[in-house]
């Protein structure tokens, strides 16, 4: 069905729909209770002309919804809930992971959605939930392809690792097929303020790695040997999603490679813009109409969102006080 198809069947729906309605509104507040003041059955018709607006507003869109595409962007770094990418905050407050999940199944329950459009621009982010996304997208019925803007990166390739094919532009940064963890050590300046750290634990590893207090050899191939084992995993994934050699990819030792270098050595399928990933699902679909499914963030999120630019605000013009007008550097903070 052609997209024009779909406008002129959507407003046929709304226009027979809102006469109707008006119609039997008229009879039934205005005609009718000849007794009731002539005012009142005006609004109740302008009433009820409002709500069946939007029933048959989305009763059209369900008959005639003019898209077979759906797009689910993950942007930024990727966490069981969301945040600020960055601090001071420099941009809208991302979604999490599970709001990116819950787009996908929508998408994936939509009778009208055939394909799904996957644009991955992240560095990557928590492990769970970036396999929690690469799971929805694997389990999307129908064709899934994605491409990358700037950075497909960790577990941001972990995702793309289950879609049919990865496109990247020229100079988008993909790949680091790696994990790291790290930690810090606080024991010399707790000595210096004249303070000591003392554990009561029951287990042996039960504090392996606590920030304050050096790190034996023991606790170091313990926690290495974590790390490690989710390695293994990422490279098994990958491997089994991209159908490469999984000696090849731990060759790449969490190397990045520029978009034409992916797809020299197989890391990404093509290269091209998000127009040319249209181009590609129409040999598959046809023609392609993109509905984009943006998640919202929740209301704690945006609160936290908005908290940390407040504060940051705050400290700013707090500190501002203690500059020198001049614009002389002495005495000047700085991030």
């Amino acid at each position: 069905m052609s997209d024009t198809t779909d406008r002129l069947g959507r407003l046929a729906i709304l226009l027979v729909g809102l006469v109707v309605v008006a119609v039997a509104a008229f009879a039934l507040f205005v005609d009718y209770p000849a007794d009731l003041a002539e005012l009142l059955g005006v609004l109740l018709v302008i009433l009820v002309l409002v709500v069946a607006f939007g029933v048959l507003g989305r009763i059209a869109r369900s008959v005639f919804p003019g898209y077979n595409v759906a797009e689910v962007t993950v942007e930024g770094p990727i966490t069981r809930d969301g945040g600020s990418p960055s601090f001071p905050p420099s941009g809208p407050t991302q979604p999490g992971a599970d709001a990116v999940v819950d787009r996908i199944e929508a998408a994936d329950a939509d009778d009208a959605v055939e394909g799904l459009l996957l644009h991955l621009n992240t560095p990557g982010g928590e492990i769970v939930p970036s396999d929690d996304i690469r799971l929805a997208a694997e389990a999307f019925d129908g064709p899934v392809l994605a491409y990358t803007t700037d950075v497909c990166a960790s577990g941001g390739y972990w995702i793309a690792s289950a879609c049919d094919e990865l496109w990247a532009r020229e100079a988008s940064i993909v790949g680091s097929i790696g994990v790291r963890g790290s930690r810090v050590t606080g024991r010399e300046l707790l000595e210096k303020v004249g303070l000591s750290y003392e554990q009561f634990t029951a287990g042996e590893y039960k504090e392996a790695g606590v920030a304050l207090d050096d790190i034996d050899e023991d606790e170091r191939e313990y926690l290495q040997g974590i790390i490690d084992g989710f390695y293994d995993v990422f490279v098994e994934t990958v491997a089994e999603g991209r159908e490469m050699d999984p000696a090849f990819v731990r060759e790449t030792e969490a190397k990045v490679y520029l978009g034409r270098d992916a797809v020299a050595n197989g890391l990404a399928d093509e290269l091209g813009t998000r127009e040319d990933v249209l181009d590609r699902l129409e040999r598959d679909l046809g023609p392609v109409t993109v509905r984009e499914l943006k998640p919202r963030a929740g209301l704690l999120t945006r609160f936290r969102g908005g908290a940390a630019s407040v504060a940051y605000a705050l400290g700013a013009g707090v500190a501002s006080a203690f500059l020198p007008d001049d614009g002389a550097e002495g005495g000047r903070f700085r991030f």
